[in-house]
């Protein structure tokens, strides 16, 4: 989840004030649970218990669904976000401003995957599964999810920055997650970054998220396989490269020849990597965030 400092996110901010609510939070993060359950481990009364649910329910950090219980219905409640980002403005007095390329899951350049390994697009699977060659498929356009247990995917994104816009930070946003054969929360996986032929760092993706259906994922897609990622972000700053706020490596902005007028952008699973757990690439109308590979360029303007 990403929020800022406008309004519309408020609600979150109003749900996560509150003790209560973060306890809730805490009991979720274990296991999904009913009212009642939620009530006795908090210590509050199911009433009041079911004011704190609505609340954080409509701030979107849970989710809630009826199903059978020993007597007759019952509501159960399970958590629905994986982090918070806050993006916060520039500073007014050194405005930053940034150029924006979304870039589609199946815009490829060039790969190199062994099997598990498939491509579909959000109304069919590409011809079929565990076959690197339907990877070259033309359909391939068209797709918006992509896995593969090793090898990697490239792309190449066009350059805007112009002569007198000094870069910033190249953020770097997308869905992912490890491949595992059917699913599995727990299978880590290193995921490695490149840019321009630099090494940017490795994130250990934790697991194969196919616990609960995607957000957007299409009623049609078979629930085995793997239904969500984790959004993440993939900062390259003048400090360095940080994924979510952590920081993956030394390499700054001035290290990757961000002033090429195209960027060649690498997601790997090496071979040799100590996780070899394969990585899942989700696009807009699969996954949790229905968006596809985007990238952001911030920059100040020299002032002529």
């Amino acid at each position: 989840m990403q929020l800022d400092t406008t309004t519309k996110s408020l609600p979150v901010y109003e749900a996560l004030a509150s003790k209560v609510r973060l306890s809730i939070i805490q009991q979720l993060s274990v296991r999904a649970m009913n009212v009642r359950e939620l009530a006795e481990a908090v210590g509050l009364s199911s009433a009041i218990m079911t004011m704190h649910i609505k609340k954080l329910e409509k701030s979107k950090i849970i989710r809630t669904e009826m199903v059978p219980g020993k007597a007759g219905t019952q509501k159960l409640c399970m958590l629905d976000v994986e982090q918070i980002n806050i993006l916060f403005p520039p500073k007014t007095e050194n405005p930053i401003k940034y150029h924006e390329t979304v870039l589609s899951v199946g815009h490829y350049t060039d790969f190199e995957v062994e099997p598990t390994c498939g491509i579909a697009t959000p109304e069919h699977i590409i011809g079929e599964f565990d076959e690197p060659r339907f990877f070259l498929d033309s359909d391939r356009v068209n797709a918006k999810i992509l896995w593969f247990s090793k090898g990697f995917i490239e792309y190449k994104i066009p350059n805007f920055l112009m002569k007198n816009e000094m870069p910033k930070t190249l953020e770097i946003s997308m869905e992912l997650s490890s491949e595992a054969p059917f699913t599995n929360n727990n299978w880590p996986s290193d995921i490695t970054f490149h840019l321009n032929q630099i090494e940017l760092g490795t994130w250990t993706s934790p697991g194969d998220y196919g616990d609960s259906p995607g957000k957007f994922t299409p009623n049609w897609w078979p629930n085995v396989v793997n239904q969500y990622g984790l959004l993440k972000f993939l900062r390259i700053t003048e400090e360095g490269t940080f994924m979510n706020g952590v920081k993956l490596s030394s390499m700054t902005i001035t290290d990757v020849d961000i002033r090429s007028k195209q960027w060649v952008f690498r997601i790997s699973v090496p071979e040799h990597a100590k996780n070899v757990g394969g990585v899942t690439i989700f696009g807009s109308n699969f996954g949790n965030y229905n968006q596809d590979i985007l990238f952001r360029l911030f920059h100040s303007t020299d002032q002529i």
